[in-house]
Parts: C-alpha cells; structure tokens; sequence
C-alpha cells in the first residue's frame, strides 16, 4: 500500500492529481481544508495498481520524449513526522497536535516541519551564561539525574567567558556528594560552599550578591514524598532564587511527566535534559513539557563537563528526533531476522525487541529502523543474518565410523522475525491523562 499527499486550490484539481499520480484504483483515505486556502487529500493505492511510467516514444527527429516531472515530491512530511513521533513514543494526543501543525506547513523538508511545530506547541528559554546580572539559579530533581554535573558544566561555561561564578551545594546526605563537586570546583579555581539549612543558604547568596552567576546543587529529592519536597520549598525560600528542573531522557512519559508535575509546585519554570547521549527515544521529554508547561533551556549530550551543554531550540530538537538521510537505513529495507547461533533477539515492525538466544562469536550489530521506513532515526540495534554457508561435500567413500565426525554441521535455518501488531499498550498509544 502506498500513501500520498496531495495539496491543491480545488477538490477538482486535487482529485486530477490523484488520478495522474496514482492512477483511477486509487482510494481516498482523507480530505481535509488547508486553514491558508485549498484542500489537501491523502490518496491511498496498492503497489501493482500504480499506473505504469509512460512508454519513451520517439518523436519525428528520432529524439525520445523527456518524462514528465513529478506533480508533488515523494516524500509526504506529514507521514515522516508521523513516523518519528511513533518511534519516540510521544504520547497519541500530543502526537496528534505536532503531526496536524507539520502537516499544515509548505515545506518539503521533515525537520523543518517538525521544528515549526516544535515551535508552536513548545517554549524554549536557555538559561544565562553569567554574561547578564541573573537571579541563582537551583538545580533540583530527583536522584541521580545529573544535576552535579550540570553545575559544572554551568560553572566551566561562565568561567571560560571570563564571568564570576558562585558555586553552592546542599548535597550533604548522600556520600561523595560533596567531593564530586569539589573537584570539579578544585580545577576551575573556585571555591565551593556547602551549605545544610536555609539560613546557611542565605548568607552563601548574601556572600554572591555581587557575583555574575550564583549555582546551587540541591541535594536529589523524591517527588512523591511530602517531606522531601517540604525541605526542598524550605531550601528555596532562602532567597530569590530560579529552580531550574533536571530531568534525563529515557523515563517512562507518563512517569516523568507526573515527576514534573510535582516539582513545578516549588516553582519550577524550566527543563534541563540530561543523557541524551544514552537515549535513543525522546517521547518522555516532550510529555514532560506539555502536561507540565515547562520550557526548555539547554541539554546535557555528555558526560564530559569539557563539552558543556547544548542550548535548545525547534530545529535542534527536530534534528534529534529526525536524523539526517545519511544517517537513516535504507529505505524498504526488510526488518532483521535472526538465526538460531548468533541473534539474541528479532525486531519486530514496531520496534518491539524479543531477547531469546545468547550473542554468538560473529555477532555483528548494525543500525535499524523499527519499521524499516528508512525515513525516520534509527533506533536500537538490529542484527543482519549470516549468508548461508555452502554444504559441504562428503568426503570419498571415508569409513563409517569417521563420516560422522568429518561431516560439518550445517547452519540452522534462520528463525522468522516477529510481526505482531502493535498493541494498544505501546508508547504512542498511550495518553496523557
């Protein structure tokens, strides 16, 4: 089956696309009026009902005639987008919403499309760089979501543009907390505060209200405990001060966004993401900025504190989530199949992974697209089987009793590869409540 878009003035001339385009077996999947004028109709056709390219017939001179052009390009945008939302796991509401504003743009460019939507539905505030008198900034979060890290990346960021940094901590609980961030602060020269009450946190920012950029590493809070979340609004009472959320990529969606939820309730305006290096789906992350309206500021792609961060905008989150052509496998290729000696799982269509026999010695993982489109990012790893080795020939009239061992085994028939249908339980399926 085949699906194409297509955009015209009139009903009448969209239906003269479609039967130009995909001939008179055409189906009419979907008509819809464009809010700047005309009418765009999504067209459906098997593959061998395509009418058949014009013959090359030659003209008087000899010469044969030149093809006709394309009435509309190949590549509909709406069902790229539509396709890497789906791999992301983006919530079916809010997918909805991104793939309705792509879909109504003149571009012909996916990322392009995605990002003006990204843009439509989304805010995006990077955080200062020290440059400009700001108020401190606190990074809170739940545990283990990078938030030490990030303060040294900030730190390095405002000391390389020769700004004066102020550097804080309330992480006394958890063991080598303190001494992550003091030697990170050891290398850049600045002195580090640790601070264990809110009064203890008001003179550090009487000490700084001089300084160009104020940091304070709150100490990784439970969202879904009163207490914890009573210390932390008791720590940012201690002074004007912008809580800034911490949150890594990878989470459940509907999980982080109850995370985000709880922590907008102490004044959480903005979101910062961290492990983008470590996660290939990032449905979570736009969740967590639509069910809790938080803006996105800058990411954190490394675990390195020398390579900073990454400020957000429309176009670099659409790049992430739509990679380059170049990058992308290729298109119709068939979904990976296993063998029964090397492959510990088979993809299915949805991207679903089954994990069943143990890597074997020729295991050799390449990049794979879960629906095999070749438009969208590829997203896990798939494996390509082996070529079938030839059969060995039996050897001239050997003994009996060594026929066996000579004989080589031969490799087991390659096992077929999942095709469920994608259940209703998969991430794009699933709403925000």
């Amino acid at each position: 089956m085949r699906l194409k878009s297509f955009h015209a003035k009139t009903m009448s001339d969209a239906m003269r696309m479609v039967r130009q385009s995909l001939g008179d077996d055409a189906i009419i999947v979907a008509t819809r009026e464009e809010e700047g004028g005309g009418v765009r109709v999504t067209a459906a056709v098997e593959e061998d009902a395509l009418p058949p390219p014009p013959a090359a017939g030659g003209s008087r001179n000899g010469r044969a005639k030149a093809p006709p052009k394309p009435v509309e390009p190949e590549i509909d945008v709406g069902e790229v987008v539509a396709d890497a939302l789906q791999r992301h796991g983006v919530p079916a509401t809010l997918a909805e919403q991104l793939i309705d504003a792509a879909s109504g743009l003149d571009t012909e460019d996916p990322r392009l499309a995605l990002g003006s939507a990204l843009d439509s539905y989304f805010t995006f505030n990077p955080l200062p760089d020290g440059r400009a008198p700001v108020k401190p900034l606190a990074l809170v979060g739940p545990p283990g979501s990078g938030k030490t890290l990030v303060a040294a990346k900030l730190a390095a960021r405002a000391v390389f543009r020769k700004c004066s940094v102020g550097v804080i901590t309330t992480d006394t609980v958890r063991a080598g907390g303190v001494d992550q961030l003091a030697a990170f602060t050891r290398l850049m020269k600045l002195k580090l505060a640790t601070v264990e009450d809110p009064d203890a946190l008001a003179g550090a920012f009487e000490v700084h209200r001089r300084t160009d950029l104020v940091l304070v590493d709150t100490a990784g809070r439970n969202p879904y405990d009163a207490a914890d979340m009573q210390d932390l609004r008791a720590m940012l009472s201690a002074g004007e001060v912008e809580p800034v959320l911490v949150l890594p990529a990878g989470l459940d969606a509907l999980e982080a966004a109850d995370m985000a939820l709880a922590f907008k309730a102490v004044g959480v305006r903005r979101l910062l993401v961290t492990r983008l290096d470590m996660a290939r789906r990032l449905g979570s992350v736009l969740a967590v900025a639509a069910r809790a309206r938080l803006s996105f500021c800058d990411a954190s792609v490394s675990s390195k504190v020398a390579e900073g961060l990454t400020a957000l905008n429309p176009l670099a989150l659409a790049r992430m989530m739509i990679p380059a052509e170049e990058k992308a496998p290729a298109a119709k290729e068939s979904a990976p199949r296993r063998t029964a000696r090397t492959a510990d799982w088979d993809e299915d269509e949805d991207g679903h992974r089954d994990h069943e026999a143990d890597h074997g010695p020729d295991h050799e993982p390449e990049r794979g697209s879960g629906r095999g489109s070749g438009r969208g990012p590829s997203f896990g790893r798939g494996y390509r089987p082996e070529e079938d080795e030839p059969e060995m020939e039996p050897a001239p009239s050997p003994p009996p009793q060594r026929r066996a061992a000579a004989a080589k085994p031969s490799k087991p028939a390659a096992a077929k590869s999942a095709t469920k249908a994608k259940a209703a339980s998969s991430p794009s399926s699933r709403t925000l409540p």
